[in-house]
């Protein structure tokens, strides 16, 4: 098993669903005989007869006033909202029905059911569960292919008026940037002072009147001529011009040589010069090979599927896609894609279905269902089913954050591979059908962390509708007891209407109800002597 998917419950057959509900609703049915069972034994106890019992019930039933229907159907409609209430308050807050988690938690046990393991979303190889990651415990990454502030973000906030980047991420960043370039140090400079009190600028403008404040301490702070880079240039070719002034003044200050030498080759990259950005990306990695956790390979990547050069491409991931190593969408999908252009210019479902699928095809599906069960929430983007937006400064492995990163970058690389997309678009789904649900385990991965959902709403801007992985479907109970509530609601309206009228039904129904125990009670009259029930009350 990999390091570090789920299943989608739409995407599950009836006899999984079945399955999932019976592993919990068997408790009731239990509950449902054990009541049943004590009614018949006081019954049968009870010094009257069955039959006097039943006597005595329909002579309270006759005397019983349309007012008494009234205020038991309004109370059972009060106490069946109520109830109602907290389960979707509980449903909300902890993503379960209360009445479910108490089944499973408390009285499965006792009745000697197995429990749950659903209590540890991750499984260990050996099937024993570790702990359930805490949101906290959600590691935030820097997008490899950031965009530029000033040339890209900024723009589009120009021409829509909405902001495409969150305080939290950029407060991310702000962090990313005191730490890369004015890490603590014995000896501040007055204008490492200034640039640290610049990364924490909420305002724009205030972030480059500081980096200018800075260039005035000293001509040769290249943090500075980064910043305004990043943030002033309004084109590609302007933050290009910056980041190589930068260059020239960083001196052997790795940290800012890295950064800089990787945004020039995004640069390259951006105005096409594919080529040069490549031999960049590869001298970066060959110069400073144990940077490894900054995913350049990813920016080289992009660029040679820009240059469809697949050969080298698989070179890369034949280095980096490993099992001892930690996985990306990037480098999950980008394999997915060169075993499906293999195949997928003269794929046929329909030919598929009749003659089978060949080994190419079967690895080519193989791969896709790996990429969509490390990262559920792309294929929509892929697919166009769902719209893109600019893709944040800091991604959630897994999450939505990091698909629409994916996507934004990689869809033309899927578009430029003839039948691709609709090889995907045929068998992604097939992958929820081959992990267990719940969550528990996962197939090729560990099971899918159930902290995407909170990071990534922190992470995406309010106008995107954040993808949920799993969806969380409404439990059984809620649904049973919002039918209740509207069912005896409309009683309470009806009976409070006509109460008369009700109180006739309401008879009925009793009568009906219990004539099959009158039925019982005249058989067992005729076929038990008249002493028998004079005994079994004195025992």
């Amino acid at each position: 098993m990999e390091d570090t998917a789920g299943s989608n419950p739409q995407s599950l057959g009836f006899t999984e669903k079945l399955k999932s509900w019976l592993s919990w609703s068997w408790t009731y049915v239990c509950f449902i005989w054990f009541g049943m069972v004590l009614i018949m034994v006081y019954v049968l106890w009870s010094p009257l007869k069955l039959q006097e019992t039943l006597t005595s019930a329909s002579v309270f039933l006759n005397t019983l006033t349309p007012k008494f229907y009234v205020a038991l159907t309004g109370t059972s409609s009060l106490i069946s909202g109520l109830i109602l209430i907290f389960e979707w308050w509980y449903f909300r807050k902890y993503g379960t029905s209360f009445i479910e988690q108490v089944s499973v938690s408390h009285l499965r046990p006792l009745l000697g059911g197995v429990e749950s393991s659903s209590t540890g979303l991750f499984a260990s190889v050996n099937g024993e569960a570790e702990p359930r990651p805490s949101v906290s415990e959600c590691k935030v990454w820097r997008n490899p292919l950031n965009l530029f502030r000033g040339a890209e973000y900024n723009r589009y906030t120009w021409v829509t008026g909405k902001e495409p980047l969150t305080y939290y991420d950029m407060n991310l960043s702000a962090q990313d940037h005191q730490t890369f370039f004015t890490g603590d140090t014995p000896q501040l400079r007055p204008e490492d002072a200034v640039m640290q009190k610049a990364w924490r600028e909420r305002n724009p403008q205030a972030r480059i009147r500081a980096a200018y404040q800075a260039i005035e301490m000293n001509h040769e702070c290249a943090a500075a001529y980064v910043l305004l880079a990043e943030e002033e240039a309004t084109t590609i070719t302007e933050a290009e011009r910056l980041f190589k002034k930068a260059l020239s003044i960083a001196g052997k200050d790795i940290n800012l040589l890295v950064y800089i030498k990787r945004r020039l080759a995004m640069c390259a990259r951006k105005l096409g010069r594919i080529k040069e950005a490549v031999k960049m990306m590869r001298d970066l990695m060959k110069e400073f090979p144990l940077l490894g956790m900054l995913n350049i390979h990813e920016n080289l990547l992009e660029a040679l599927l820009e240059l469809q050069a697949y050969a080298d491409v698989q070179a890369v991931l034949a280095k980096y896609d490993d099992i001892s190593l930690p996985k990306s969408a990037t480098i999950c999908y980008t394999s997915a894609l060169l075993k499906a252009r293999a195949v997928s210019d003269k794929f046929s479902p329909e030919a598929a279905s009749r003659r089978g699928l060949s080994t190419a095809e079967m690895n080519a599906v193989e791969a896709i269902h790996r990429a969509v069960e490390f990262n559920p929430h792309v294929p929509k983007y892929l697919l166009e089913m769902k719209s893109l937006i600019l893709p944040p400064e800091h991604i959630l492995k897994r999450g939505d954050s990091e698909a629409v990163a994916y996507a934004f970058f990689h869809l033309q690389h899927w578009k430029r591979a003839e039948g691709a997309l609709n090889l995907l678009h045929c068998t992604w789904e097939g992958t929820f059908r081959i992990i267990p649900y719940p969550l528990e385990k996962g197939h090729l991965f560990y099971p899918y962390p159930g902290c995407t959902e909170t990071a990534d709403r922190e992470l995406l801007p309010s106008f995107h509708e954040v993808s949920v992985y799993p969806k969380k479907e409404l439990p059984f109970f809620i649904l049973f007891t919002a039918g209740l509530c509207s069912f005896t609601a409309m009683l309470a309206m009806l009976t409070h209407q006509f109460p008369e009228l009700m109180g006739v039904f309401a008879k009925a129904f009793f009568s009906t109800l219990f004539a099959p125990l009158g039925f019982f009670a005249d058989k067992m009259e005729s076929f038990m002597p008249s002493s028998f029930w004079h005994q079994l009350t004195r025992i």
